[in-house]
């Protein structure tokens, strides 16, 4: 009689399946927003905004202050029901004059609506958790964050008069989407022992590789020209109000694509 393959022990689900970094940063964004909504006062939410939020036109004024016409000239333009909310803000950013460079990376901590956090939840989750698991949640953790300060870059440099506040983890999520499609298409491995018993790191895909696969180049051509239609009909994120800001997510899905591979931890490879 054949012995009996050696499976692996039953032991009861974990409630939340996935690495325990992705479920922290989910609760992180969550718990902010809850506060804001149920806590803070209209006046605290505001300041906080103020001080968390990316606002381009705060750094292009820092950096030259001759373009306070231009601010509230671009901010007085446009809907006319928001045009005055949006020029009495510039005009505080304006007054204001401070950099405020943390704003960089905290706006991804801030978010629009209980629908804008709860839409980046579920891509967090399910593009965070092949990342993580592969790469352990520093490295998680870096690539979330460069894709965070590389949209905020891009938004500030297409739109470097906007005096509306950007927020949201989008960028970094879209980090993380570039990330997993260096390794997530590839086809399963045949032949390779129990896969309970010996996970198989499968080497980052290069791009004459990615351009090959046909599920990864579909995935890549789909995001792209969905972003590039939000761009260009500025399309409200669900039912939310505010629209989505298609080059920070850009400027994320670049950078983790490209610098993917040095991110990446070393393992055994098995192609």
């Amino acid at each position: 009689m054949d012995a009996l393959p050696d499976f692996p022990r039953q032991s009861r689900a974990p409630v939340f399946n996935m690495p325990g970094v992705v479920t922290a940063s989910i609760g992180v964004i969550l718990a902010i927003q809850a506060i804001r909504e149920y806590l803070l006062p209209d006046s605290a939410d505001i300041r906080l905004v103020l001080d968390f939020a990316l606002v381009p036109a705060r750094w292009t004024i820092w950096f030259d202050p001759s373009r306070a016409a231009d601010v509230l000239a671009a901010a007085g333009a446009g809907a006319p029901d928001v045009a005055p909310l949006r020029e009495a803000f510039a005009r505080y950013i304006i007054g204001e004059g401070a950099l405020e460079p943390w704003t960089l990376a905290t706006y991804a901590l801030l978010h629009g609506s209980w629908m804008h956090v709860i839409f980046n939840s579920v891509w967090l989750a399910a593009f965070g958790t092949p990342v993580a698991r592969r790469c352990g949640p520093w490295r998680f953790l870096a690539i979330g964050l460069a894709g965070i300060v590389a949209g905020g870059l891009l938004h500030i440099l297409v739109d470097p008069l906007g005096a509306t506040p950007l927020v949201g983890a989008s960028a970094g999520i879209s980090a993380l989407m570039a990330a997993a499609s260096r390794f997530v298409f590839q086809p399963p491995v045949s032949g390779y022992g129990a896969p309970w018993q010996v996970p198989v790191h499968r080497p980052v895909e290069t791009i004459p590789e990615l351009l090959r696969n046909r599920t990864a180049v579909s995935f890549l051509a789909i995001w792209l020209v969905t972003n590039l239609i939000f761009g260009v009909v500025s399309t409200p994120l669900l039912a939310d109000s505010s629209a989505i800001a298609w080059d920070a997510h850009l400027g994320g899905f670049v950078v983790g694509f490209l610098l993917f591979p040095f991110f990446d931890r070393p393992g055994p490879v098995r192609r």
